[in-house]
This record gives structure tokens, C-alpha cells and sequence, in this order.
């Protein structure tokens, strides 16, 4: 595993493969790493299916009211709630969405993130200054790239469990 600088701001993803170890940029954008710790922290993120996977694209999770897969699950309707959280304003930067990185899934409306986050497959800089980026993948991307695709996928893989690496 990755070596972990600030274990605070680290979040570990378990997958089907393995762990991905995700580094929160909290000093670009400090609302959502601590959304991403609080419901790490609250088990929200455990169980949550990969709902919208698009190949040499990204990776979408993170639909805490619908894409619970232990949990009166329908796919049809992963990818369309949120946290009972308020929605969170945008917090843009100059980070690039590169390869690994960590993207807040909103609406139409940049102030509409809330629990969604995508990961990037490749760099996606055509998102630039569009969506908040607040993480990126310090190791085990390898287990990123083999996340069952689709929109949504046949047979979705899931986060198994989310925790804030100061906690694990």
C-alpha cells in the first residue's frame, strides 16, 4: 500500500481486487475531503455500487440513498440521491482531472455536489474548472481500471468499505 503522508486527510476504498488509497486535497478543497471523511466515518459510503462506469473515462459511486447494495438496492435508481447533507458549493481549482483523481459528481448546478464523486481513467481535462477535484489515487488505480463498466453496469461492483485511514 501506498505510503501515507497525513493519515487524517486519506481515505482507503476497499474493492473486490483490493484497496485504493486516496490522498483528500483538503487544502484545495477543504468542504469536500470533509464531506468524503464524514461519511466515511458514518459507514455511508460502505456497500455503494459503481452505478455509472464509462471505459477511458471514469468511474461514478457514491449515491448514499439508492446505491447502498445491501440495502433495498435498485439499480435503476443509483446515481440519483445524495446524503441527507446539505449540497455543497463548488470549490474549483487549477488541479487538472488527471488520471486518478478524485471528481465531485453534481447537476447542472455547480453548487449541487454532495456524496457523488467519479474517479478519472485518464485525464479528462475538458472537466477542468467544471467540477471540484478533492483526492487523487496514490495507489491501487490497478484496482480502479478493472471496475465492472456500464450505464448502469449489468453487475455492479461496489465500495466494500470506506474508511478515513486515521481510523483504519
Amino acid at each position: 500500500m501506498a505510503d501515507i503522508k497525513d493519515p487524517e486527510n486519506t481515505v482507503i476504498i476497499e474493492l473486490k481486487d483490493g484497496p485504493v488509497v486516496i490522498e483528500l486535497l483538503a487544502d484545495v478543497a477543504p468542504k469536500h475531503a470533509e464531506r468524503m471523511k464524514e461519511l466515511a466515518r458514518s459507514g455511508a459510503y460502505d456497500n455503494v455500487a459503481f452505478h455509472r462506469v464509462i471505459d477511458g473515462f471514469m468511474a461514478q459511486t457514491g449515491d448514499v440513498a439508492n446505491g447502498n447494495m445491501e440495502n433495498n438496492f435498485n439499480i435503476r435508481m443509483a446515481g440519483t440521491g445524495a446524503s441527507d447533507l446539505p449540497d455543497l458549493a463548488a470549490e474549483f481549482s487549477k488541479l487538472p482531472h488527471d488520471r486518478g483523481t478524485l471528481g465531485a459528481a453534481r447537476s447542472s448546478n455547480p453548487d449541487s455536489a454532495n456524496s457523488q464523486f467519479f474517479i478519472n481513467f485518464s485525464d479528462n481535462h475538458f472537466l477542468n474548472g467544471q467540477y471540484t477535484v478533492y483526492g487523487r489515487v496514490i495507489s491501487g488505480m490497478e484496482h480502479v481500471d478493472k471496475i465492472a463498466r456500464g450505464e448502469p453496469p449489468m453487475n455492479p461492483d461496489r465500495m466494500i468499505s470506506v474508511k478515513v485511514a486515521a481510523d483504519a
